[in-house]
């Protein structure tokens, strides 16, 4: 897998189109993350599976393929298992593109005709007469990502359009994105002069003013979600201190119905920006920085027994029993064991043992898709009607 990356690289192009300035300010002040345990389990998922694609098409990869699951940290039987719908998918997607069809993988596409210097890699990409598709596989499953009008799938099309438009007349061009830990498959199709519509007057703009470090703050959480300047951005300080400030003045002692929905449409947002600022004047101060007002203390911490086989000896010998004092192993949490089992294997083997009980009541916004409660005047009226 080839491991440069662009400055406006088609990964990070959801943030840069949505607030030009963000990337700037990052090179600037040191703000851009170093890649999670997450991101290298998912860089291990790609490798594992650009190796089993290879294999399908001829390739000698089996002692690949052997030293891989030897090295890799993240190497497991969820992985295989995923890798292996991931594999299964493309291979059937090729084969019904007929005799014509070429499959390239991890392909390194430029889009620097409409972004500077853009350019990303594509994981799979399928061209056959009037077609192309793009692939991409997401391992994480903490998210579900959506293919409708991704903008780094929409970039690697525009990218794989302009490398591949000498072989065939493209009229049309599907991405999808596989994340199998989550059996989520999820496609989009545009037309290729629709795809070139949006490169020309919607990312050549915006990618412009990227370049520079200059346009409008639009700061939302997809921007900030692998930020490194979370809790310290002037703008959406001001943004939330206006906020907090209309109501300073308002009418009454109590928040009128709208002003309540109005602030828990905020809630969110704010509680999750007042963390980022506190998680940053730690780092700030564990770094031998200075935060007027505070300072870095111990936290609380829970007592660890250090040797239990010492401790168990001692009590036994006050005449304690072994059943006072051990208590019967437990199994794993569902998560370690699903890993371990794998999930399509463990989901048969553990139907008839789990049980999932019904939630608590919580607060949801109204487009929520989970069914409303009932509440006390609706219940009401429901037992009237029986």
């Amino acid at each position: 897998m080839p491991d440069k990356h662009a400055r406006l690289s088609a990964s990070s192009a959801k943030r840069w189109l949505t607030c030009p300035p963000i990337i700037s300010l990052e090179e600037l002040v040191g703000g851009r993350k170093r890649a999670s345990s997450y991101a290298l389990e998912g860089t291990d998922a790609h490798k594992l599976a650009e190796l089993k694609l290879k294999d399908f098409i001829g390739r000698n990869v089996t002692q690949a393929i052997e030293d891989f699951k030897e090295s890799s940290e993240f190497y497991d039987q969820e992985m295989e298992e995923a890798t292996d719908r991931y594999r299964d998918y493309v291979v059937e997607l090729y084969n019904n593109h007929g005799d014509l069809a070429n499959l390239d993988l991890e392909q390194q596409v430029s889009f620097d005709k409409y972004v500077p210097g853009g350019f990303g890699t594509s994981d799979v990409v399928i061209t056959s007469p009037g077609r192309i598709e793009i692939v991409d596989l997401k391992y994480g499953k903490g998210i579900k990502v959506e293919a409708y009008q991704n903008p780094q799938l929409m970039l690697y099309a525009l990218g794989a359009y302009e490398k591949f438009d000498f072989v065939y007349d493209f009229e049309t061009i599907t991405m999808t994105i596989v994340q199998p830990r989550l059996d989520h498959l999820d496609s989009f199709t545009v037309a290729t002069d629709e795809l070139l519509y949006w490169a020309e007057n919607y990312v050549a703009p915006r990618a412009s003013l990227a370049d520079q470090g200059i346009g409008e703050w639009n700061i939302t959480e997809d921007v900030l979600r692998f930020s490194g300047v979370r809790g310290r951005l002037r703008p959406q300080f001001e943004q939330n201190k206006e906020f907090i400030e209309k109501y300073e003045y308002g009418e009454g002692a109590v928040l009128d119905p709208d002003e309540l929905t109005e602030v828990l449409d905020q809630a969110d947002q704010i509680k999750r920006w007042l963390k980022d600022v506190e998680d940053f004047a730690l780092k700030s101060l564990l770094d031998g920085k200075d935060v007027p007002g505070f300072k870095v203390v111990e936290g609380r911490s829970n007592r660890k027994i250090s040797d239990e086989a010492g401790l168990a000896k001692v009590l036994q010998a006050q005449g304690f029993k072994e059943d006072q004092i051990y208590k019967e192993p437990k199994l794993e949490t569902l998560g370690k064991l699903e890993k371990l089992v794998g999930k399509k294997e463990f989901e048969e083997l553990s139907s008839d043992y789990i049980t999932k009980p019904e939630g608590k009541p919580t607060l949801a916004p109204a487009g929520d898709k989970r069914p409303a409660l009932n509440s006390e005047v609706t219940a009401k009226a429901d037992f009237k009607n029986l």
